[in-house]
Order: structure tokens, then sequence, then C-alpha cells
């Protein structure tokens, strides 16, 4: 079938709307016609060539990166389903997982499905099997973010990387679960383990950094500091659970010293648009001893330096905790969160500042960039 996607073909380019071609799904997977996509910074990092891989290491691997549908965050309807498939049927109500979980290697056995041994083809551009389901209309391959591609009306998923939810939940807003929410929430609940009476510190109050925000709350931190040189994400985050906000680490640190009499923040959680290894030590200096730092943040794939003073790291007995998908299950926590929303202790609605069509994929990313949105979606 033909259907409508927003291909990026290198770094440093505009996305371009084009008509492709779409194969059939094949065994164990099924065809998602998505009803709305959240536009997430990660996939911004191969926009600016953060994520893009050496070549020749991508020929050797026979994988591909460019040209590209992106977009990991998707909500949406099946509409065929492929071979073996009997978890899900058509009519269905699905959101994507960017972390695919097949529930039997050791990591998914062990309650770490975000760490699942699928997720070593996620960067492949391809599924599974290694071939391709999108191509462009003279017959080439078109890759796909995460195996997803949900910047596209249709798309063909593994089952692995699909969670069927309630037909009455609005897609437009559940898709947000498939990565920012729950890898924020998560950073907070899991991956720091925010315990009531803490006092933690978010720096970087967008799409993931406001449910870091939102899960320490909820979890009871007593002061929850939310760092951003963004006036208007600073005045955003207090309404999802900030105590107190600061412009810069500086402003951070004398908050800290007024609040904790000195002896800082229990867990620090970085989760910036652009991770940089120069910044930990700056980070670290947050973190009161025996606390934690959680760096979430993608960082440049080439990033090896880190800037840490290991005498103070050790005698401090510090800890410093890196996490994907907030150290999350998508199969069990991908419900919960919407459960949560249903009850109204979660906030999804507030998160979207803005929607957007397909075709203006271009101005929603330049909004992020801009700093005057904290999510946008693309409802088709």
């Amino acid at each position: 079938m033909r259907t409508r996607a927003a291909v990026l073909y290198a770094p440093h380019t505009d996305y371009v709307i084009e008509e492709i071609e779409l194969d059939d799904p094949k065994e164990n997977e099924v065809l998602v016609r998505f009803v709305a996509s959240g536009m997430c910074h990660s996939d911004e990092h191969m926009v600016t060539g953060d994520m893009a891989m050496d070549p020749a290491i991508v020929e050797m691997l026979g994988w591909q990166q460019y040209p590209i549908i992106l977009g990991h965050e998707g909500g949406g309807i099946v509409e065929k389903v492929g071979p073996g498939v009997t978890e899900l049927a058509v009519g269905d109500h699905v959101v994507t997982s960017f972390v695919p979980s097949c529930g039997r290697c050791p990591s998914c056995a062990k309650g770490q499905q975000n760490l699942c041994d699928s997720g070593a083809y996620l960067l492949s551009g391809r599924q599974a099997d290694g071939t391709a389901r999108h191509h462009l209309l003279d017959g080439s391959d078109v890759a796909t973010m995460c195996c997803l591609g949900t910047f596209a009306e249709h798309s063909v998923v593994n089952l692995n990387s699909l969670v069927k939810v309630e037909p009455d939940l609005p897609l437009d807003k559940a898709c947000l679960v498939a990565c920012g929410v729950t890898t924020g929430w998560g950073s907070a609940t899991y991956a720091a383990d925010t315990e009531p009476g803490d006092t933690i510190v978010v720096i970087g109050t967008g799409g993931v950094g406001m449910n870091a925000v939102q899960g320490a709350a909820m979890a009871g931190a007593r002061h929850v500091i939310a760092l951003d040189p963004v006036e208007f994400k600073r005045e955003q985050a207090q309404r999802f659970g900030a105590t107190h906000t600061a412009a810069t680490v500086e402003e951070a640190q004398a908050l800290l010293g007024e609040l904790t009499w000195g002896r800082n923040a229990d867990k620090v959680i970085v989760t910036v648009g652009e991770g940089k290894g120069a910044d930990v030590e700056t980070y670290m200096g947050m973190v009161g001893k025996g606390g934690k730092l959680v760096f979430t943040a993608v960082a440049n794939m080439n990033e090896n330096d880190v800037q840490l003073n290991l005498f103070m790291f050790a005698m401090q007995q510090k800890s410093l905790v890196g996490t994907i998908f907030g150290s999350a299950n998508p199969r069990y926590d991908i419900p919960k969160l919407l459960s949560l929303y249903r009850s109204g202790k979660l906030k999804l609605d507030e998160l979207v500042t803005r929607t957007y069509t397909l075709d203006q994929i271009n101005q929603g990313y330049q909004d992020m960039r801009d700093g005057i949105n904290i999510r946008g979606v693309i409802v088709y």
C-alpha cells in the first residue's frame, strides 16, 4: 500500500513529505494506522547528526540510517496482522514502545524489559529480520527510527514494539507514554528511586524532564527544583510539581544550600537536550553525600570523555547511573501510567503545548528548538 511520511534524507536538512510504498506485515508484524505521534527530542538527534554512525560501520553491519522516517511515540489502530500474530487483532488500539520487549531474553526475565535483547537492532533502520518494509517510490529502502517510523500515516511494526491500550483513551495523549513520559517518570521513580522527603533536582524540563518533575513529586519528594534557562518551561514545571525553579546551575546550588542546610540534593536527574561529558562534574557537585546522579540525556555517540573528580566521587560515596526508558518495563508501565492518567493523577493533556499536521513537522521542531513547546504532537 501507499502512505505519506516525513522523510529525512541527511543530517542538517528539513523533513520532506513523501508518498512511500509500504509492504504487508510479515510474521509477528502488524500494520498500524497512526492517529498521533509525539515529537520527541530524541528524533532531533538524527537531524543534528549526534546519532549518525560512521558510514563504514553502518555498511559493515548491513544497516541503514538515511533516508529515514523518524518518530517513535505513536498511538494508532491495528489495520492488518501478519502470520503468527494472536495477541492483537484488527481494530485494537496500540501505543508503541520505542524499546521492544520480547519477554523471553535474560533481561526481560529479570524484569528489565527496557534492556531487552531485541534492542540490539534499534539503530539498524530495519526490521528484526534485517529487511525493510518502507520504500521510496523508486524502490529504494527507507529506514525507520527504532524500527517504528511514527512520522508516517501508516507503518508496519513488530509485535514486540506494541502495547495494547484501552480503546477509549485519547491516542493523541496516550502516544506520549511511548517514550517521553515513561522515560522521565521512570528516571525519577525507578532510576533515581525517589523517596518521600527527598530533595530532587531535575536539569532540563522539556518533554522528558517535565515528567521527571512529575514523577519526583508523585513519589513524595519534599523539594523538587526544576532547572531550565527557558522561563516558559520553569513556569510550566510548577504545574507538574516543581516546588522551586532555577535558571542556572549557580541559582540551583544557592537554592540547595538554603533548602538543605548545605547537604545538597539526594538525587539529581539530567534530562537536558544533549548530554555533555564536560558537565558531569558540575552536576555531581549538586549531589549530596551518598546521593545519586541519574543521567537520562542522550549524548553524541562519539562522546567518550567525562569530567569527574574521582576522589570526591569515591570519598562521598556518590553514584552515577545511566538509564534508558527510565528503567521502566514498557508492558507493565505503559498501562500503569495510562491508568494514572485516567484517574487524574498523571498529567498528559498539560504536556501538549501545540498540535501539528504531518505537513507542519518542520515548524513543530523549530518550535521545540525555540523553547516554546513542552511537547508538540502530530495528529493525523
